[in-house]
């Protein structure tokens, strides 16, 4: 029992519930911060501070029933969003690989394991066999990182996806056996009690939720929030369901995901809105409540508590590593690869606590095995991600970019327009540009009008129609088509966004005036927001001139841009424009070799003259920019959007700095995310 200290007129440990949600909204925005500060994924900040403030330790904030509630509930969110962003489609193609990995990745450690345990720990039978259960099992702590990341759909990070499946499945399946027979009820019954129960959860979500989610997609599309209130009702029903068949909640919520997976298209609102939330909320939860749990003073309790956790450490690392290095070898994959999947699968969290706790209420464990599992989960939960972000990042780098089709290259182009006819003239005549003479496919000229309490909103769209009419009919003498979009929206990013996937573009251009910037980080909170909510190639333009009296093009190409899964079609966008326009490219690769990226320029569809330069540091391409540029020059940055691979800090301040220099006319390509496969469609050899 935890006796409260009052300071000033607070009583500590903090229980008031709106003091509580505030320090857990600080915790969240603090944490990942200083973390990344520090060289750490973010997640562990929040897991950190979560043992710092909490009963273990400062005994700042009382790890109170809400916070388990919200820590639970993060949990089976967490679970929900993997199976929503498992590639379906490679996992059915091949889905022996989830399976390999997944009974390697818990048969090895929990064989080993149950030796160990019973050899050197002394434990009986049953109680070696379920603390084996606990970390041959394994929690996707480091999810976030692999998302962010986009290697998601890496076949090694599928196979892992996949196999929490089998692991999960398992351990329960060891849970129910194992209380069945020290509760003196292990028989056939039991066994198939569990088949049974397994069979009534999956086919429930694959056979019931999608034709359910299906007819109310159709019928309530146009109120999109409650697309998402429909998305967490089938959340926690499936979570629900598990825990009425005895099983685990996050069971549920993984097979809701998956049976939601292709109605929930990527880069569309829903899938933003479910990402936001789980993102900025409930995964946040419950990082903070698996911290809370850790109790840094068990450590003062003698070296036993110590040793204990040693071995079990050690023992579950060595054999992870092990499946990890087996499934590997008989698979092929890379190093990036198998060190991926070995940090992702030694996380442990509140699925392994809650298996530790049973047995410790059967008396199958002493106090020391249950602090050792407490810190167990400090353990992975620092090292799981430490080890995950650095697998990731390198598959990343060396990811080859996939098959794509033969479509034809006749962008459908998103132009979203503001009040300014010279901009909006200049932005279409860049559409026209990047449109040639290539196709039907039409612009769609977009303004998103912004209710007004001066105006009613019938007059401004009506006023905005009259505008987009006009500029439709340089389009007509242009003989390009061109399309018409209004929409109503308070905030204009999500409308732009929207707007896109309703007419399916597969570009958007945007024009921007440079003293919008103040307050906001790159380009105004407009643009910023749209660029954070499309995974669309977006061009971010400031032309200072008219485009076609452009001569040359001096193209910015960050080292490590390459390996960026929209690499590809972001060089073919800039050929495009150079061959439209007759104009030479000059590219310059910013610590990258030019010789490479010559042979990677010519492998794209589009016969463009170029130059290529090196420049050792960032420090000397503004120098060099401003002693080669001219007025009739365009310079165009290809530029990942911040945390994307190839990403530089340098590229943050770019925009600000081009706008300053004399020609005033620069195009920023921010690369399409998470197609590969799309990409290649623009190579000459495929």
């Amino acid at each position: 029992m935890i006796t409260p200290l009052v300071v000033d007129g607070l009583e500590v440990p903090l229980d008031q519930p709106v003091l509580v949600f505030t320090v857990a909204m600080a915790v969240f925005l603090v944490g990942p911060l200083l973390a990344k500060r520090l060289g750490q994924p973010g997640i562990v900040g929040i897991v950190v501070f979560g043992a710092i403030i909490g009963p273990g330790a400062l005994e700042f904030v009382e790890h109170s029933s809400a916070i388990e509630l919200l820590g639970e509930v993060g949990l089976i969110y967490l679970l929900f969003t993997v199976g929503l962003e498992l590639d379906i489609q490679g996992f059915k193609e091949a889905p022996e690989n989830a399976a390999l990995f997944g009974l390697a990745s818990f048969f090895i450690p929990f064989l080993g394991g149950t030796v160990a345990t019973y050899t050197i720990l002394g434990l009986d039978i049953w109680a070696a066999l379920l603390l084996s259960s606990v970390f041959a099992s394994h929690t996707l702590l480091a999810y976030p990182i692999v998302n962010r990341l986009g290697v998601t759909k890496n076949r090694a990070i599928t196979a892992v996806f996949g196999g929490i499946l089998f692991t999960d499945t398992l351990a329960l399946v060891v849970l129910a056996i194992v209380t069945g027979a020290v509760e003196g009820e292990l028989t056939i019954w039991l066994f198939a009690q569990v088949g049974f129960a397994i069979i009534v959860l999956f086919g429930s979500a694959w056979f019931i939720l999608p034709p359910i989610s299906r007819w109310f997609f159709q019928n309530f599309s146009e109120e999109s929030y409650f697309e998402f209130l429909f998305v967490m009702v089938a959340i926690f029903a499936a979570a629900s369901l598990a825990e009425l068949l005895d099983l685990a909640a996050i069971l549920g919520a993984f097979v809701a995901g998956l049976a939601l997976n292709q109605l929930i298209p990527q880069g569309g609102t829903l899938m933003n809105r479910v990402e936001f939330v789980g993102n900025a909320f409930f995964i946040p939860f419950f990082l903070l409540h698996v911290g809370m749990l850790v109790d840094p003073s068990v450590i003062l309790d003698g070296p036993e508590t110590l040793q204990l956790t040693a071995l079990i450490v050690v023992v579950m690392l060595l054999t992870k590593g092990s499946a990890a290095w087996l499934v590997a070898q008989i698979q092929g994959y890379t190093t990036s690869e198998r060190n991926a999947i070995f940090g992702l699968s030694t996380g442990q969290a509140a699925a392994a606590l809650a298996i530790t706790l049973i047995g410790f209420e059967e008396g199958l464990f002493g106090a020391e095995i249950l602090n050792a599992v407490v810190l167990l989960l400090l353990v992975t939960a620092l090292l799981s991600p430490w080890l995950t972000e650095r697998a990731a990042t390198k598959i990343a780098l060396e990811r080859e970019t996939g098959e794509g089709d033969d479509s034809t290259k006749d962008p459908n182009i998103l132009l979203p327009l503001s009040h300014n006819a010279e901009l909006q003239q200049r932005l279409l005549e860049l559409a026209f540009v990047i449109k040639g003479d290539r196709g039907s496919e039409p612009v769609h000229l977009m303004t998103v009008v912004q209710p007004d309490s001066k105006q009613s909103t019938e007059t401004q769209v009506a006023e905005v129609n009259n505008e987009l009419e006009e500029l439709a009919a340089v389009g007509s003498a242009a003989e390009v088509p061109i399309e018409t979009e209004t929409r109503v929206n308070h905030n204009v990013a999500s409308g732009v966004v929207q707007g896109s996937v309703e007419v399916e573009a597969n570009q958007i251009i945007m024009g921007w005036d440079a003293a919008e910037t103040f307050r906001h980080r790159v380009f105004g909170s407009i643009i910023d927001q749209v660029l954070k909510r499309t995974p669309l190639p977006v061009l971010i333009s400031r032309l200072g001139h008219p485009i076609n009296t452009t001569k040359r093009i001096f193209v910015v190409v960050p080292i490590g841009a390459d390996h960026h899964e929209g690499f590809y079609e972001a060089v073919h966008i800039v050929k495009r424009i150079a061959a439209s326009l007759g104009a030479e490219l000059n590219v310059i690769v910013v610590e990258g070799s030019a010789h490479q990226f010559e042979q990677l320029f010519e492998l794209v569809e589009e016969d463009a003259t170029a130059e290529f330069d090196e420049l050792s540091d960032w420090g000397q391409l503004l120098p060099t920019l401003e002693a080669e540029t001219g007025d009739d020059d365009l310079i165009v940055a290809i530029s990942p959007r911040r945390g994307d691979v190839g990403w530089h800090e340098e590229l943050e301040d770019l925009p600000r700095r081009l706008a300053e220099m004399p020609p005033e006319s620069f195009i920023t390509i921010h690369p399409r995310q998470g197609e590969p496969e799309y990409d290649r469609q623009y190579l000459r050899l495929k």
